[in-house]
C-alpha cells in the first residue's frame, strides 16, 4: 500500500488532497466508488500515476489479461464543451487506459480563433469522420484531412484541429498516455464546466485504491 510504504497517516493525505479522512478511508477499503475527480486529486496531492494507485492483482492472476472492456451505447458517456472543440469520451468509467478515446466536433476556423496550440505526452491517431480539417501544428505544413483520411503523430509537438469545411468536421482520436494529463491540457480551453450526456450512468468499480 502507497500510504503505508511512505509512512503517511490518511490525516497527511487529506491535507495533500483537500479529501475529508472518511472518504479516504471508505476509498482505501472499498467501500466507496472511486470518481474520476476523486481519482484526479489524489493522484496529484501525492504526485503519482492514477495506475499506482490501485491495488496489485490477486496472486494467480495474469496481470496481462485483465479481460476487461467497455461498450458506450449512442447517447452516452463523458462530454466537455471547450471554446474550440466538444469533446466525448467512450469508455470514460474505464481507469488507467492505455489508450484514450476521443470524438471530438471542431469548431475554431483559424489558428488565431484557436489561440495557443495543444501539447500533451504522448501519440495521438487521428481519422475524420465528418467534413474537412486542417492539423496544424508547430514543425510541419498544415495538412488538410478530408472524410476517410487519418494521421498519426507526435502529440508532445503544439498542435490545433482547425475546421476547413462549411459542414460539421468530426474527428475521432486515439491517444496515447496519461488520461488525466491529457484532459488537463485540453482543459484549458474549457468554456463551460464538464457535462455527463444525459443517459450516462457513473462508474460502478468497487476496486479499492492503495493510498
Amino acid at each position: 500500500m502507497l500510504r503505508r510504504q511512505r509512512g503517511w497517516t490518511l490525516a497527511e493525505i487529506g491535507a495533500r488532497t483537500g479529501l475529508p479522512i472518511s472518504t479516504l478511508s471508505k476509498i482505501e477499503n472499498g467501500k466507496m466508488s472511486l470518481s474520476f475527480d476523486k481519482l484526479t486529486r489524489i493522484a496529484q496531492g501525492l504526485e503519482v500515476d492514477i495506475g499506482e494507485l490501485f491495488s496489485s492483482p490477486p496472486a494467480g492472476v495474469n496481470e496481462n489479461f485483465s479481460g476487461r472492456r467497455s461498450i458506450t451505447r449512442a447517447g452516452e458517456g463523458y462530454a466537455i464543451r471547450t471554446e474550440h472543440y466538444h469533446h466525448f469520451y467512450p469508455a470514460s468509467e474505464l481507469l488507467n487506459k492505455r489508450l484514450v478515446p476521443i470524438i471530438a466536433e471542431v469548431h475554431a476556423r483559424s489558428l488565431e480563433e484557436f489561440g495557443d496550440l495543444i501539447r500533451h505526452t504522448g501519440e495521438e491517431f487521428a481519422l475524420v469522420l465528418e467534413g474537412t480539417v486542417e492539423l496544424h501544428s508547430e514543425l510541419y505544413a498544415p495538412a488538410r484531412l478530408d472524410v476517410g483520411d487519418s494521421i498519426y503523430f507526435d502529440s508532445a509537438m503544439g498542435h490545433a484541429y482547425i475546421a476547413a469545411s462549411a459542414s460539421p468536421c468530426r474527428v475521432l482520436a486515439v491517444c496515447s498516455g496519461n488520461e488525466a494529463h491529457l484532459r488537463e491540457a485540453l482543459s484549458r480551453k474549457i468554456a463551460s464546466e464538464p457535462i455527463r450526456v444525459s443517459a450516462a450512468r457513473p462508474p460502478k468499480t468497487r476496486r479499492s485504491a492503495s493510498l
